[in-house]
């Protein structure tokens, strides 16, 4: 092979190698590229992996504060339930001590009309035959200073207003202490605590209690009318806790009407109580016309804790009790339902049986 020859050779070989590690280069940018895509996927995978793990983390803290919440919030009307069942022990304590002491002097004011009331008419008859003696006495000329003496004492006594005024007199006490122990009965009645489980009760009878016991925050703004169904039976529920649920509604209502009244939209207002049977459960529905409730807290009045009293006028939490009554201890529903005219209508409904 000639000298010529070999330079090409070596010329070819040369432009081979310079061939070789131009492809040997350019494959490398190509495993690189190939790696760098490989890389931002793997990087884009754990994005869309870290992702999905902080969604799904999310909403189980999302879980768990929506449970935290209703745990809280079912404690805080735990709380306030025994609360108010404390209260209400305590209240039954006094009242069962009130009305013992005020029944012992009661009773002996009842004796004492029952006695006035029996010698009254005697007396009258014994005066009146006074008087038939005394007309005869006067056609003599005896005792003339006597008998001036006695028409003195029979103008001062006023006779005949006796006569007409003493029986209306112990008939108006016979009244009050029928009231009086119709309050008392009622406050025995209200403030008794339940078994703690439902048991058929006469449900008109625990109305009109809870009407006596709270009648001094209403005779003064409001008429009441109470309308009982006649076929009504006897509903299973926890005494004390409805008869609690009906005052704090009436209270409510008295209240309503009272602001009404202040704002000189109403001259006296007007409370009804209805119960009667739907099917196998009973409703119960308060109605007043007295300030409403707002629209943009109707959702909310049933909350525990959320109240629109101003300080002083009770705990507000009326409403918050009785749906934990209604709905939590009876198994039933409270709701809100529109009346004409304004004012407010409270509905509640549950089983007539256990």
């Amino acid at each position: 092979m000639s000298s010529g020859d070999l330079d090409q050779l070596a010329e070819l070989q040369r432009q081979l190698a310079a061939r070789d590690k131009t492809i040997a280069v350019l494959i490398q940018r190509q495993l690189d590229v190939r790696a760098r895509e490989t890389s931002t996927l793997h990087f884009l995978e754990q994005n869309i992996t870290l992702e999905k793990v902080v969604e799904h983390k999310t909403r189980e803290l999302a879980l768990e504060r929506a449970e935290l919440q209703r745990t809280l919030a079912e404690l805080k009307q735990t709380q306030a339930r025994m609360l108010q069942m404390q209260k209400m022990e305590s209240i039954g304590q006094l009242a069962a001590g009130i009305a013992h002491e005020i029944n012992t002097p009661t009773q002996f004011v009842a004796d004492n009309i029952t006695f006035l009331r029996s010698t009254l008419e005697p007396l009258l008859a014994l005066i009146d035959a006074s008087l038939v003696l005394v007309g005869k006495m006067r056609e003599t000329p005896f005792h003339a200073e006597q008998l001036t003496d006695f028409d003195s004492l029979r103008d001062a006594a006023d006779l005949e207003f006796v006569r007409e005024q003493a029986p209306l007199a112990l008939a108006q006490c016979s009244e009050g202490l029928s009231r009086i122990a119709g309050i008392v009965k009622a406050m025995k009645t209200f403030s008794h605590a339940s078994s703690g489980v439902l048991e058929p009760e006469d449900l008109g009878d625990i109305l009109r209690s809870a009407l006596t016991v709270s009648q001094s925050e209403w005779k003064h703004v409001a008429d009441v009318e109470l309308a009982i169904d006649p076929d009504l039976p006897a509903v299973a529920c926890l005494r004390d806790e409805i008869g609690q649920v009906v005052m704090n509604l009436v209270i409510n209502a008295a209240h309503a009407i009272g602001d009404q009244i202040e704002r000189g939209k109403l001259a006296r207002g007007r409370i009804e109580l209805s119960v009667r049977v739907q099917g196998d459960h009973v409703e119960l529905r308060v109605a007043d016309d007295g300030t409403g409730i707002p629209e943009d807290i109707r959702e909310r009045v049933f909350e525990p804790f959320f109240t629109t009293k101003a300080v002083g006028r009770g705990s507000g939490q009326g409403l918050a009790l009785a749906y934990s009554t209604l709905v939590e201890r009876h198994k039933g529903e409270i709701h809100l339902e529109p009346r004409d005219g304004g004012g407010t209508c409270i509905v509640a409904r549950w089983p007539i049986r256990a």
